[in-house]
């Protein structure tokens, strides 16, 4: 009946389910999107109680655990408000690793996205030897942090060849990159920079080739510059690469460790010092209330900043 109905009228019909008593009407178009819903939100949980398990659990123990006495020296735990806090800061490790901490994030973040970004424009096209370039600038990304930290230490060492090449053109030339305060904190920033760049490359190199050829050649037949094809058109375009690749340098500076721990070992002096570092040396003293403050401190840093940045961010991708 209703397939001759469709003939007729060429209007497709509503299908129904029969049952004994009469027919059944399909599901009203809410009912169909609230079922999607628990659907998505059936397979989303795994996620979720992973999130909740390994990061949210986490971060409310730590937490609690920044305002008490707690040492490896007593078997017990007190609440002691904020001494914690103010012991660090009277020992100026707390500003100190925290003004580190954020020098070394800006010097990472801004290394990675100007060299990443030259280097996208530059192998933005697809063919072999641009394919052999990218895997070759993404191979540090699949290095172990450790390892990337201890073959720049001897490679910047005063008798190693960055030196010895400098030495070509200076005769006798003899500088400790990693031993100066001056220098180790830009160095070990830049090895940071370095051992991510194929990473945030990538992102970009996507962002570039999602842009439509069609407007790109526009700007050519109108006598538009590279320059000006680049700063007027790639650039607004790129925004959503730009708030990912920004938020994530950044942001993942903050937790800076391992490089640290095999180049300087958060020397010379404090001078590399970032606030992993101090939760690592206080941790080791026996100090566990602290190095929990420490840590806490890290999670407050990475709040009240990528929250801001994103929806700043955000914002101007909405507006371009």
């Amino acid at each position: 009946m209703h397939a001759t109905e469709a003939i007729v009228t060429g209007k497709p019909v509503a299908r129904t389910r029969r049952r004994a008593g009469g027919l059944i009407s399909p599901p009203a178009r809410g009912q169909r999107d609230g079922r999607r819903i628990s659907y998505r939100l059936w397979f989303a949980l795994p996620a979720i109680a992973l999130t909740v398990f390994f990061f949210g659990l986490p971060f409310i123990a730590n937490a609690f655990l920044s305002f008490t006495k707690w040492t490896g020296f007593s078997s017990t735990i007190s609440f002691n408000g904020l001494d914690n806090f103010i012991s660090l800061s009277k020992l100026g490790i707390l500003g100190h690793a925290t003004y580190v901490t954020v020098v070394y994030a800006v010097i990472t973040m801004l290394a990675q996205n100007v060299v990443a970004l030259m280097m996208a424009k530059a192998l933005q096209s697809s063919n072999r030897l641009n394919t052999f370039y990218r895997s070759l600038f993404f191979a540090p990304v699949l290095f172990s942090p450790l390892a990337a930290g201890y073959i720049w230490s001897a490679m910047l060492a005063p008798a190693g060849p960055i030196n010895g090449f400098i030495g070509l053109f200076v005769p006798g030339f003899h500088f400790a990159w990693l031993g100066e305060q001056s220098t180790a904190l830009i160095m070990v920033a830049l090895i940071d920079a370095w051992k991510w760049s194929g990473l945030v490359t990538l992102v970009y190199i996507s962002g570039l080739n999602t842009i439509s050829r069609s407007v790109i050649e526009a700007a050519v037949l109108d006598g538009a510059s590279a320059w000006r094809r680049f700063r007027s058109i790639e650039m607004p375009l790129l925004a959503p690469a730009f708030t990912f690749n920004v938020v994530l340098t950044l942001v993942g500076s903050f937790s800076a460790l391992d490089i640290i721990f095999s180049t300087t070992k958060g020397g010379p002096g404090d001078a590399t010092e970032v606030l992993n570092f101090a939760v690592y040396n206080q941790y080791g003293q026996g100090l566990f209330g602290t190095s929990s403050a420490l840590s806490f401190m890290i999670a407050i840093l990475v709040m009240i900043t990528a929250v801001p940045l994103i929806w700043y961010l955000r914002k101007r991708e909405v507006h371009e």
